[in-house]
């Protein structure tokens, strides 16, 4: 009687139950263990969790019934466990779950068995994943899908970290569309959104994998360029202007070229980003009044 009614208990929780013996032979499964991995009790006590039943992977795939089960661990050394694992549903699927393991003992304190309680976890995945592409769209530009200015932001603070702390210099490359504007008037802001796509991917291809370019805003783009000397500096500016100035975009009647104003500036331990970005910018205009598309770096 007194056994019944806790298995009517175990039975109406929302979290899956299960029972092993020490030889991981599956003992006690409950109503929400059948909800959960749609297998009946029927269809898995007597059999072995060491069967790869419920095959359960970790985040890189790893069969943890086979290998590096935490069951397993917890009848060899009594220790509880939890972890975030994906079982296999009935249905093939998979569920993520979180798991809970606690050691089973008799009176003299020997390890007989373990209780398994898991629950899942597809509802917390998905809040997970949405705040991630939440915080994705947050730093990105939706146009030229490059950084926004939020995520140059935080990208000047891991770079003058880096140089306040370990040295690693860095420069910043401050880029402006010549003559915009009359694009804009004489093709239409169509046309001017894909000018600005195709002076974004045209400077990222021009820079090294380290270095990273961010939409400023309108027309204007920065590129943090780390690890540079004034001539390497140099050298990535000029790619960055060359490649703009060798694009072409496909309009009716023919193809539309633009050029690119570029100042830089190298950074020093003392800047804050506006200081930076308002070097970077001062010789952007430098290079405006030399005749626009070239660049004028102030290397400090």
């Amino acid at each position: 009687m007194q056994q019944n009614f806790y298995k009517n208990i175990i039975d109406s929780l929302y979290d899956g139950v299960y029972f092993v013996d020490n030889t991981r032979t599956i003992t006690y499964w409950n109503k929400g263990a059948e909800r959960i991995s749609g297998y009946s009790a029927e269809e898995v006590v007597g059999r072995g969790c060491a069967d790869n039943l419920l095959m359960h992977v970790d985040d890189a795939g790893t069969q943890l019934c086979i290998c590096g089960c935490p069951l397993a661990s917890t009848l060899e050394d009594g220790q509880p466990r939890e972890a975030e694992v994906y079982l296999h549903h009935k249905a093939g699927h998979r569920v993520p779950v979180s798991i809970r393991i606690a050691p089973m003992r008799d009176e003299t304190g020997r390890i007989i068995g373990a209780v398994e309680i898991f629950n899942d976890n597809s509802a917390r995945h998905g809040i997970l994943s949405e705040l991630s592409e939440l915080k994705h769209m947050t730093m990105i530009d939706p146009l030229t899908g490059l950084g926004n200015r939020r995520a140059a932001t935080l990208d000047f603070e891991r770079k003058i970290k880096a140089l306040r702390h370990y040295r690693v210099p860095f420069g910043l490359l401050f880029v402006d569309i010549d003559a915009f504007k009359t694009i804009n008037d004489a093709h239409g802001h169509e046309t001017g959104d894909r000018i600005l796509v195709m002076v974004g991917k045209s400077l990222t291809s021009a820079l090294r994998g380290v270095d990273k370019v961010s939409r400023w805003g309108g027309e204007e783009f920065l590129a943090f360029v780390p690890g540079v000397d004034a001539a390497t500096f140099r050298t990535i500016a000029e790619r960055m202007r060359r490649l703009v100035e060798s694009s072409a975009l496909p309009i009716p009647g023919g193809m539309l070229r633009v050029t690119v104003s570029i100042g830089g500036s190298m950074a020093v331990h003392t800047d804050t980003l506006e200081s930076l970005v308002e070097r970077a910018d001062a010789m952007m205009y430098r290079a405006k009044n030399s005749g626009r598309n070239c660049t004028s770096l102030d290397c400090l």
